[in-house]
């Protein structure tokens, strides 16, 4: 039987752009379902999937009460995809900053390297970002080599959300206890994998700023993100190396 392929978009106040895009994921060959994590929209974003989800048995909702972070969301949908039985979970945003149409690259990423995590770079073998403020693209580049100075972890997006876990990868994380939100929730999920010795690639991917609705990124998130990459190197032990990967 052919894996079954989850993908998961949190959304607060997405209720112009989610329609469009599940439209496109409904219609990948792949045969994806989607998993909306709400947080609780007041401009009915949750009230249009409930609706919709009623129709079409692919399109799944898990409403939250309040908002409460980008990572609690993401940590909520993967334990949804867990208990649900899916063995390939992508994570994505609703604002077409991420391509629908990209999807099946990262998939193939996992199935054709055998890796662990596929992440769907901006940055790997070049720079690949669309309508961005010069001061927006330096603060992400320059996150991307100070992450990789500080922990040693050799991956040139590491704050990019557009990604595909096999379910073992999640499963060996302790959920619960990754505590980041933002740029910083990206980060840790990354070292986690990469310092267990599990296998990252990285997908080219062309991202474009978003159109509709507003940026969620503030201050916080990248100060929150700055001050836990030394948290990620003090709670290794300092080890700015993997663990041997186990052969069979």
């Amino acid at each position: 039987m052919p894996e079954r392929i989850l993908v998961v978009i949190p959304t607060y106040n997405e209720r112009d752009n989610l329609p469009k895009m599940v439209e496109r994921l409904l219609a990948l060959p792949d045969g994806v379902e989607i998993l909306v994590v709400d947080d609780g929209s007041p401009d009915g974003t949750g009230k249009w999937v409930e609706e919709t989800s009623s129709g079409e048995p692919r399109l799944h909702l898990l409403s939250r009460t309040a908002k409460n972070g980008l990572g609690r969301a993401y940590v909520a949908g993967f334990e949804w995809a867990l208990s649900h039985g899916y063995e390939l979970i992508v994570q994505m945003d609703a604002d077409f900053s991420h391509s629908p149409e990209d999807v099946p690259k990262l998939i193939a990423g996992i199935r054709e390297s055998g890796a662990d995590l596929a992440i769907g770079s901006r940055y790997a073998g070049g720079i690949r970002v669309i309508n961005w403020p010069l001061n927006r693209l330096v603060l992400s580049v320059g996150a991307s080599y100070y992450v990789k100075w500080i922990t040693g972890m050799p991956v040139w997006d590491p704050t990019g959300g557009f990604k595909c876990w096999r379910r073992a990868t999640l499963g060996s994380i302790n959920l619960p206890s990754v505590k980041s939100n933002g740029y910083g929730f990206q980060i840790e999920m990354n070292h986690r994998t990469w310092i267990r010795g599990l296998r990252i690639v990285e997908v080219p991917i062309i991202f474009a700023d978003r159109v509709e609705g507003t940026s969620k990124m503030s201050k916080k998130i990248v100060v929150e993100a700055l001050l836990m990459v030394w948290g990620l190197l003090f709670a290794s032990g300092l080890r700015r190396s993997p663990k041997a990967r186990k052969t069979p």
